[in-house]
C-alpha cells in the first residue's frame, strides 16, 4: 500500500519537481499539493505525511503553519532552500518530525519521506545543528498531542485507552508512541519500554513520578 501524501509550497515548479520524485516510488504518491495548510486542509484528504516548505510567500510562520496541520493529526517534514536555524528550531518546537533541504538528491529527499511517514526522525545535519544551537530546546521536542499520548500511555494506560481519551484510533495511537521512541532515541535519551517511557515523560515534566500504576 502507498503512503498518502501532501505537498504545501507556493513555488509551482519545485513542488511539481518534489512530486514527481515521489511519485516515482513503488510506495509514495503525492495525492494532494497547495500553496498554505488551509488550503491542503480544505480538500478533505486523508495523508499520511505532508511535506511543509519552511517559508512561505504568505509571510507565515513555521509555528502556525504546523498548528494547523496538527489538526489532520500527522507528520510533517518541512523542506526549505535555504540555510535559516532560527526557523528550523522553531519547526522543531512546534513538532515538525524533521527538516530536508530541497537542494537534496532526490534519493535522500525520498528517504527522509520515508522516514516521516514511519515513525522515524529523518537525518539532516541542519536538522541536528539548528537543535544542539539552541540551549532552551527541550530534548525530545514532542508536539502538543504527542505530549499528550505519551503523558497518558506512560501513566500506564493502555493504547486502546488512550485511543478512547483522546477520540482518535489506537493505530495512531501507536504510530505517536513510535514517533516519540524516534525522536528520544535521536536524541541519546532511548525509550525502548514502556517503563522507560515513563522515565522521560516524568524527567520532562508530563507526569508526576508517582503515575506509575501498571507501567
Amino acid at each position: 500500500m502507498k503512503a498518502l501524501i501532501g505537498i504545501i509550497d507556493d513555488h509551482p515548479a519545485v513542488m511539481l519537481g518534489v512530486a514527481s520524485i515521489l511519485n516515482a516510488q513503488a510506495d509514495l504518491m503525492v495525492t494532494a499539493t497547495a500553496s498554505t495548510p488551509a488550503e491542503l486542509l480544505g480538500l478533505g484528504q486523508r495523508f499520511d505525511g505532508v511535506l511543509l516548505d519552511l517559508t512561505l510567500a504568505d509571510g507565515s510562520s513555521p509555528s502556525a503553519n504546523l498548528a494547523a496541520l496538527a489538526l489532520q493529526d500527522v507528520p510533517v517534514l518541512v523542506y526549505t532552500s535555504g540555510d535559516r536555524p532560527a526557523l528550523i528550531r522553531e519547526a522543531a518546537r512546534a513538532g515538525a518530525a524533521g527538516m530536508v533541504r530541497k537542494s537534496e538528491v532526490p534519493s535522500a529527499i525520498v528517504e527522509a519521506v520515508r522516514a516521516m511517514v514511519s515513525g522515524e526522525v529523518p537525518a539532516s545535519a541542519d536538522w541536528a545543528a539548528a537543535i544542539d544551537f539552541d540551549p532552551e530546546f527541550v530534548d525530545a521536542y514532542l508536539s502538543p498531542r504527542e505530549a499528550e499520548v505519551l503523558g497518558h500511555y506512560a501513566s500506564g494506560e493502555t493504547a486502546e485507552r488512550v485511543a478512547t481519551l483522546l477520540f482518535i484510533s489506537r493505530e495512531t495511537v501507536l504510530d505517536h508512541i513510535r514517533r516519540i521512541r524516534a525522536k528520544y532515541a535521536s536524541v541519546n535519551r532511548s525509550a525502548p519500554t514502556k517503563i522507560d517511557l515513563h522515565r522521560r515523560a516524568v524527567e520532562d515534566g508530563l507526569i508526576s513520578a508517582d503515575d506509575d500504576s501498571d507501567v
